[in-house]
């Protein structure tokens, strides 16, 4: 329940997992998935905990970069960047390396250290054409680095660049590319009164105040079944008052015979 919810309902996930925690405490997946939990819903010190004791259960290094996001959550952007010096990242795979270095930058970037955090995300993945999970991350981060630094220019090559690895649109480059090139979303809603209808519900003119009315109704439908019958048919009888033949039903009654 904690994967099927943790992105769109954080909050329910992070409910389960307190309740696998108290299942379950000393079973490493669920320190992990608790600590997921945490970290989705912004909870960073609980979640370096659970992630904590997740390490020491298995003895893996893979939570590395996400404890160290967690201390950039926490206001401590430089024990984040003490983590990616650490030799636990060496261990890490690819994958592992390049979201390393993506924590790393933005721990730059919290300090205040744009170019720092340009030079940290320049790396043989951000110069390969290859697309690999990590790439439209990897750019993105770079561009809006550059951006940041007001190297506008570069930044929107490299938006370009992300939106091309972007297959599964898990970023917003092309929103950030239409906002370079001066394009303008309109809200089609703009301008008008919080109760004012988008349609206006007077314009047919066909409808009155007693469209609702239960015998208008009935005798808008004889007029409909009149409109089936030619005057000259052998089987129509001009004296026949249609309207005779349909029962208005009382809704407030319940207990009538509606036959």
């Amino acid at each position: 329940m904690v994967a099927r919810l943790i992105d769109e309902e954080p909050e329910q996930a992070y409910a389960y997992s307190r309740i696998a925690l108290r299942l379950a405490s000393r079973v490493a997946a669920v320190r992990e998935a608790a600590g997921f939990a945490a970290y989705a819903t912004q909870k960073y010190s609980e979640a370096l905990a659970e992630f904590r004791a997740a390490k020491r259960m298995t003895g893996s290094v893979e939570l590395w970069p996400v404890m160290a996001d967690c201390e950039r959550g926490l206001g401590r952007p430089e024990r984040a960047l003490a983590m990616a010096g650490e030799p636990e990242v060496q261990k890490l795979d690819k994958a592992g390396q390049v979201e390393m270095r993506l924590v790393a930058a933005g721990a730059r970037r919290d300090m205040g250290e744009l170019d720092a955090a340009i030079v940290t995300l320049q790396s043989p993945e951000l110069a390969s054409n290859s697309v690999q999970p990590w790439t439209a991350r990897l750019r993105y981060a770079y561009a809006d680095a550059l951006l940041a630094a007001g190297r506008e220019d570069e930044a929107r090559e490299w938006f370009a660049k992300t939106l091309e690895a972007d297959k599964d649109g898990a970023t917003d480059a092309s929103d950030r590319l239409a906002e370079l090139d001066g394009v303008e979303f309109v809200d089609a809603g703009a301008g008008l009164e919080d109760d004012e209808p988008l349609v206006d519900e007077d314009d047919d003119e066909d409808d009155d105040d007693d469209s609702d009315d239960p015998e208008v109704l009935a005798a808008e439908r004889a007029s409909d079944v009149a409109e089936y019958y030619d005057e000259d048919d052998e089987e129509y009888e001009s004296d026949i008052d249609l309207t005779d033949e349909i029962v208005v039903v009382d809704e407030d009654d319940k207990g009538r015979d509606k036959a």
